[in-house]
């Protein structure tokens, strides 16, 4: 089996809802579609979502360097040997994970379609049978918050994260707030996205929140400030995990050999796919260090491909891949049954791609043939 054509689609996915977060607002979730055609006849699908706030890279360069630089150097290649496409696409280009992950899903996609198997099986098989859903709340107002909080509740979600990062008085008040509305038995995570920016100003900010029972703190402070995660941690009984700053293998040496974290958020599309994250999750696991998966707002392709890791890791104990949810249209039938995910067992990532709605929310194309 070998990689016969590749083409690239530029996406806008609808949004139901804005998605406001402490450095951005997304009216529209612009994406990146990879579709591999093999020489048998298989099709695996992969996505990358960019953030040049995390990675560097934006929508228009993701699809740049994957036509021009990554998929001419793929064709003939076996999908299925993973090691050697990323070394083939590491050779290519330094970073880049999105665009590096939009590869790599989609050839775990094919090779798990090629031999009849969901990806988990080629990752050790299941472990998990489901994981709960977390609600995500982007930043509004304190009474607003509150609001979408309880109708979430009503719904059925037992947790809620909160994108909180702005002003920190006013991210006190909007903590407090949806804590007060949803009471004590709904689980409350908080992700700051950097926007608290030392640890001076989240020690503050922990000290006014000591009565609400925080399940965990997300990314408090500048991705690259490690020892501010360090001096937190010491500090405060709310446990804290790293997200921005833990891109790839560096990172998550620095964080387990400073003790800086009690979990760290792996996300695909920081570090380049199914095959790199599964390498995070062992090292984590080795340091006894708790993991989840995460989300760049993905569609049902990528949350799939990330849900397929989670499930796959005894070390996974919590998941925030709820992009699909958030979309008024979708190219993909990843289904949830809220407040759970459950994956199915059929091959590859178990999606079934409508090509219309692809064609529909497509910006511009380009196919890469051998």
């Amino acid at each position: 089996m070998k990689i016969k054509e590749i083409e690239i689609y530029a996406i806008n996915l609808p949004l139901h809802d804005p998605f406001i977060i402490s450095y951005a607002r997304y009216d529209t979730m612009p994406s990146i579609i990879v579709k591999l055609t093999t020489d048998t006849g298989v099709v695996g699908y992969g996505e990358a979502v960019a953030d040049e706030h995390v990675t560097g890279e934006s929508w228009e360069s993701t699809y740049a360097v994957l036509k021009n630089t990554l998929a001419p150097k793929l064709i003939g290649m076996n999908p299925a040997q993973m090691e050697k496409i990323h070394e083939r696409m590491d050779a290519e280009i330094y970073g880049v994970p999105s665009a590096k992950a939009a590869i790599d899903i989609a050839c775990y996609d094919a090779a798990g379609k090629a031999l009849g198997v969901p990806v988990y099986d080629l990752l050790g098989g299941r472990y998990h049978d489901e994981f709960p859903i977390t609600h995500v709340l982007s930043i509004g107002t304190p009474a607003h918050m509150a609001e979408e909080a309880e109708q979430r509740v009503k719904e059925g979600y037992r947790s809620l994260k909160m994108k909180v990062g702005t002003e920190v008085s006013e991210d006190v008040k909007r903590i407090q707030a949806v804590r007060e509305r949803i009471g004590e038995s709904i689980a409350i995570r908080i992700d700051v996205n950097q926007g608290w920016v030392n640890s001076s100003t989240t020690l503050q900010a922990l000290k006014k929140l000591e009565d609400c029972s925080l399940d965990w703190l997300e990314q408090p402070v500048k991705a690259d400030d490690i020892d501010a995660m360090v001096e937190i941690k010491s500090k405060t009984t709310v446990p804290v995990m790293i997200d921005e700053g833990l891109r790839g293998f560096r990172e998550m040496r620095e964080i387990i050999a400073k003790r800086a974290a009690d979990k760290v958020n792996i996300k695909l599309m920081k570090c380049g796919g199914i095959y790199p994250a599964m390498k995070l999750a062992h090292m984590a696991e080795m340091a006894g260090i708790e993991c989840q998966v995460g989300s760049m707002v993905e569609s049902s392709i990528g949350s799939a491909a990330g849900f397929h890791v989670a499930f796959s890791k005894k070390i996974m104990t919590s998941v925030e891949l709820t992009g699909p949810l958030k979309f008024s249209e979708d190219i993909g039938n990843l289904k949830y049954d809220v407040p759970f995910i459950r994956l199915t067992e059929k091959p590859g990532l178990g999606v079934d791609v409508d090509e219309a709605v692809l064609q529909k929310l497509t910006v511009f194309s380009e196919k890469v043939i051998g």
